[in-house]
């Protein structure tokens, strides 16, 4: 396995002429929480089924924590803990007990303790069958099970759906106490201030594709920072610079947008221009989503 948890070279599956997911490479090292974007519909939820050996790839190749997922998936399984975006349950089992049948390849002293740990953080109860729970607390029956377990990996997929911002906190610490504990894990979301919040970095799907990897630090220097402010000289000789988009001025007072590598040269010139009450505000994930989108789904 060396020092990586997931590789994938031109991972390609088709359902009929539908291509879900088209060369799709990603790498993920020990130890990193990697932030899998792309709207619904992208191949994310496909490339996580061919990670855990639910699917068998068309072509191309996966190897997860140094196994085969599609022939080795019984090893790997005992390795690694999964949570679906939207959790079936069996109805007539309660919480608990499907959260024992979830976990019963680890039943030690201290999964038991960290399991009744979990249940109290995420105010879950596990005596109501599960035909009584709404999403949320299915959602919890399987977090429960997944981060109970001692594992090396984490394939978190859309695992918040259906939270209360109470409990999206509660998840956010867990796994950055998975992060300080060297685990990997691979969280996919279409919930950018999730990712921003949690990710080492960031690998972002588009039709089946790998368009965009890097750190948050990397993928921001791909868009631009908005700039506002009020301006007592002619704001017209903005619009001659590189890198300045989308300038609306109103009265005195001016916004637009700048390329990063421009920030400098703009900042130059405002003070020839009177500037007061500045403010620059550098691009957010979500920015960068609709560079590759158009919109953001959610």
């Amino acid at each position: 396995m060396g020092d990586t948890a997931i590789t994938t070279n031109n991972l390609t599956k088709t359902f009929g002429s539908t291509r879900a997911l088209d060369e799709f490479n990603i790498t993920v090292p020990v130890g990193e929480v990697r932030g899998f974007l792309g709207p619904n519909g992208s191949g994310k939820s496909t490339a996580i089924r061919v990670l855990l050996g639910m699917l068998r790839a068309t072509s191309g190749s996966a190897e997860v924590l140094g196994m085969d997922p599609w022939r080795d998936s019984v090893a790997l399984h005992h390795r690694l803990a999964y949570v679906a975006g939207d959790t079936n349950l069996w109805p007539s089992l309660t919480g608990g007990e499907a959260i024992d049948l979830l976990t019963r390849h680890q039943r030690s002293e201290a999964q038991r303790r960290r399991r009744a740990e979990l249940i109290d953080r995420f105010e879950l109860d596990p005596t109501k069958k599960a035909r009584t729970y709404s999403k949320g607390n299915r959602q919890k029956v399987a977090l429960v099970a997944a981060l109970s377990l001692d594992v090396d990996l984490y394939l978190l997929d859309e695992p918040t759906s259906g939270l209360d911002p109470l409990m999206e906190s509660i998840f956010t610490q867990e796994v950055r106490q998975l992060r300080d504990q060297g685990r990997t894990v691979l969280l996919s979301s279409h919930i950018l201030g999730e990712v921003e919040k949690l990710c080492d970095s960031v690998t972002i799907i588009r039709a089946g594709r790998d368009v965009e990897h890097g750190t948050l630090a990397e993928l921001r220097h791909l868009t631009r920072s908005a700039v506002a402010g009020t301006v007592t000289g002619d704001p017209a000789r903005l619009t001659q610079m590189p890198g300045v988009h989308d300038l609306t001025v109103d009265g005195g007072r001016v916004r637009f947008q700048v390329e990063d590598r421009n920030i400098d040269d703009v900042l130059r010139v405002l003070p020839e221009l009177g500037v007061q009450n500045l403010t620059i505000t550098p691009p957010s994930l979500e920015d960068l989503f609709l560079r590759h989108y158009g919109k953001v789904e959610q």
